[in-house]
Formats: structure tokens, sequence, C-alpha cells
């Protein structure tokens, strides 16, 4: 009886893929000028900037972030409703399952991708420059940023519902306006509210760095008193936004795990 001869895996192709990744991580670390040297040759600076901020902090300072800090909450609520609410329309247009026009979807994708790929930081630059200084500038900044992340993940949730309604109403004769009313907008609601809850934690992270270029809220208080070395400011800064922006992540997943 002839013996049954297992062929041996080949190993080149995996070996290949696993040098590849490994050239890309130190090529990519060594025109970065990442030194991992530096790190530990600097850590007493880092310790002693640390001390600086938070050993102890000036609490005295805390009443003077509450201002900018609910700036920035209010800039991130304002951004979200906006870009929210431009968001549902485009994405019913962007979904290839609803008026199958390859001529409209396509370009409308396009352009949510081109909205994507700007981040929030760069177009309060854009609107600092054109609208000034202040939080005008981020809530714009914010809406059109929140725009292109909605957008995106409700269209794909309409190409994800159950087709069964839709074909139903089809075949009673409905039109687009009852379809949508009636079969894909139930179906995506609770979807789009927790996309909209997860945009409004997003942009609360973002609308508080938003103030390096002006755009207004705990950022530029944050900058201002880097600038200067109010380093026990820094620290009452950092620790009071950390602690609300805790609260609102546990607050909006709590909400969204409920809508989902």
């Amino acid at each position: 009886m002839d013996k049954i001869v297992v062929p041996k895996p080949r190993n080149l192709r995996r070996n290949a893929v696993v040098l590849s990744v490994v050239f890309l991580i130190v090529g990519s670390a060594v025109f970065a000028g990442f030194n991992p040297i530096e790190i530990i040759e600097n850590f007493s600076k880092g310790k002693r900037l640390l001390g600086r901020m938070f050993l102890p902090p000036d609490w005295s300072y805390s009443a003077k972030v509450i201002s900018p800090l609910l700036e920035t909450i209010r800039m991130a609520i304002v951004g979200t409703f906006w870009g929210a609410l431009t968001a549902l329309p485009v994405a019913v247009l962007a979904a290839g399952n609803f008026l199958k026009n390859p001529w409209i979807s396509k370009p409308v994708r396009l352009i949510l991708n081109v909205f994507r790929t700007i981040p929030a930081m760069v177009l309060a630059s854009l609107f600092v420059a054109v609208y000034g200084i202040g939080p005008f500038s981020g809530v714009v900044a914010l809406s059109i940023f929140t725009f292109g992340l909605i957008s995106k993940l409700t269209y794909e949730s309409i190409e994800a519902i159950d087709f069964g309604q839709v074909e139903a109403l089809m075949s009673l004769g409905a039109d687009k306006p009852n379809i949508l009313r009636y079969a894909i907008m139930p179906q995506i609601l609770p979807q789009f509210m927790s996309y909209t809850l997860y945009g409004f934690e997003v942009n609360v992270r973002a609308a508080a760095v938003l103030g390096y270029v002006g755009a207004g809220g705990i950022g530029q208080t944050f900058e201002h008193n880097l600038a200067w070395r109010n380093f026990d400011r820094v620290g009452v800064i950092i620790v009071i936004s950390f602690v609300v922006v805790l609260i609102i992540d546990f607050v909006s997943s709590h909400i969204r795990k409920r809508l989902v």
C-alpha cells in the first residue's frame, strides 16, 4: 500500500508578508525619526513636567475652566445637530439600494469621501481664516466633520436593511417617499440615533483641541496656559476635561446600547 504523503505547507508567502510588515514598520520609524532611546533619556524631563502639572494642580483656577468647557460642549452639540440633520437625506441619496441610480449614488459617495478625508482641525483652520477667531468657526468645522462621518455610517445601514419590507410595499404600488417613510426609516432610525450620539462623543474630544487654531472652547484656554508655562493650571484643565469627557462617553454609550 502506497504511503500517503501530505505536502508541507509553503511558508514563502507568509514569510514574505511578515518581512514586508516588519520592513514597513521599521522604515516608517526611521523616516519619522522615532527613537525609543530618546524616550528613556527624556523620561526624567517628562516626570518633572507631570509633577509640575499634577503635584498639585492649581485648583483655584477651576472656576475659570468651566466657562470655556461649557462652550466646548455647546460647540459639539450644535455641530453634531447640524451635521446629523444634513447627513440623513444625503445618506439616502448615497445608498445604492434605494434610488438604484449609480449616476446619483456614486458622485454623492465621492463627495462624502472628500469630506471625511479632511480632519476637523484643518477645517477649523480654514474657517477661522474665513469667519475669524471664535466658536462659530469651530461649529462649522464640526458640522462638516460630523456630516461626513454620519453620512457614511447611515448609508451603509440603509444598504444592510431587510429588503423584504421594501419589496412588500413595492408590490402594493407604494412610491419612493412612502417606502422611505414606512420601510427604511423605522429600520435605520435606531442606528442613526446611535451614530449621532457617537458623533457627539467624537466632537466633544475634537472641539477640545480646536482652540489651538482659534476656534474657541477649552483648547484655547489650554493653549494659552501652556504657552505661558502655567503647568499647574494646565493640570487642572486636563483633569476637569478628562472627567467631563468620561461622563459624556459613559452616558452616551449607555444610551447607544439601549437604542441598538
